[in-house]
């Protein structure tokens, strides 16, 4: 039954579950209305190519959004972060950019290229905390928030809070954990970890000995099968999974909620580059935001549009400082595999 679940979700039904919802909420939200010269122009260039570090079932379900909103297509290549800097760096190097928007996870590597990426701020600009973008260039388009996710076929006491998943009582219920280097995401969990729930967190943890994954991808799926209890769990895997039925229920802690916040911006040299900012226009819009929130995404908005039963005075966001990433990231790294036993 189980292996039958992640099979059909891996075919796409959770995003079919997802828009549902998001066409649900879309009701509440206004609709964004663009300016009608950037309209007509970006309606004339057709197409952007966006190139996005975010699971494609999500990125297909905002295109056929945008598309259907309007009538302008959106090519998508999907890869890791790594991956795209690098793709990105080469077009820039041989003066053929092909992509017109790009939206990847790493903040301080967009930050070392950022003259790659043109000067650009949506209307609401406002509406966006200094700490969850960059100059006039990276602008949070989605991101992710970390929750603690369970099997509700197997735990009927579940954890109340972070502190939890370092007491020998949820150990015994077969933790998971993803390793530190597998993302920005994971990197930001271990660091709030450590600099909100103590020095010795980590070191608790890991004696429960977690079982550890690479990607949230297969931890999730071994939790769908059982093999694990409970982790902590990115929203834009979580929300969809739940809502469409799988057995898992997950909540936002109280000690705080770690944010990861991607970077979008429009790229220098950009092909397309009225549809690019009509784009980012409308994603960063309330409009746009309620959508990504839907599809599992965290926004960084001011007063943004929470997933269904959330209220967003219960929560403490937690955003991570780049400067400190930058100068913490290897060393913590070390620390983070050396306590967890875990070698590459």
């Amino acid at each position: 039954m189980m292996k039958a679940f992640i099979l059909r979700w891996r075919r796409g039904a959770a995003v079919s579950a997802a828009l549902f919802l998001a066409c649900a909420a879309h009701a509440a939200e206004p609709d964004f209305v663009p300016a009608p010269d950037l309209l007509a122009a970006a309606t004339k260039e057709g197409k952007i190519v966006l190139y996005s570090a975010n699971f494609l079932d999500t990125e297909q379900a905002v295109s056929k959004r945008f598309s259907a909103r309007f009538g302008i297509q959106i090519e998508i290549v999907r890869a890791p972060t790594g991956q795209l800097i690098t793709r990105v760096k080469t077009e820039a190097a041989a003066n053929r950019m092909i992509a017109d928007v790009i939206d990847i996870s790493d903040r301080v590597q967009a930050r070392a290229m950022v003259a790659l990426f043109a000067p650009y701020a949506p209307p609401n600009a406002s509406d966006y905390p200094a700490v969850a973008r960059t100059a006039d260039r990276l602008w949070p388009r989605s991101g992710n928030a970390w929750t603690i996710t369970y099997n509700s076929e197997l735990v009927t006491d579940p954890p109340k809070s972070w502190a939890d998943l370092a007491k020998p009582e949820f150990g015994k219920l077969h933790l998971g954990q993803t390793v530190i280097a597998s993302g920005g995401g994971p990197f930001n969990r271990a660091m709030f970890e450590r600099k909100v729930l103590g020095e010795d967190y980590w070191m608790k943890q890991a004696a429960l000995k977690p079982a550890l994954f690479p990607s949230q991808a297969q931890m999730v799926d071994a939790m769908i099968r059982g093999e694990i209890a409970i982790a902590p769990l990115v929203t834009n895997l979580a929300i969809p999974l739940a809502a469409q039925g799988a057995p898992l229920k997950w909540f936002f802690a109280p000690e705080g909620v770690p944010v990861t916040v991607f970077c979008a911006a429009i790229a220098k040299g950009a092909a397309h580059p009225n549809a690019a900012k009509l784009f980012l226009d409308w994603a960063l819009s309330r409009e746009g935001q309620a959508l990504m929130v839907e599809l599992g995404s965290f926004s960084a908005m001011a007063d943004a549009p929470m997933p269904p039963g959330v209220d967003p005075r219960a929560i403490k966001t937690w955003y991570p400082d780049d400067d400190e990433i930058e100068k913490i990231f290897k060393s913590w790294t070390d620390d983070w595999n050396k306590t967890y036993n875990y070698r590459q």
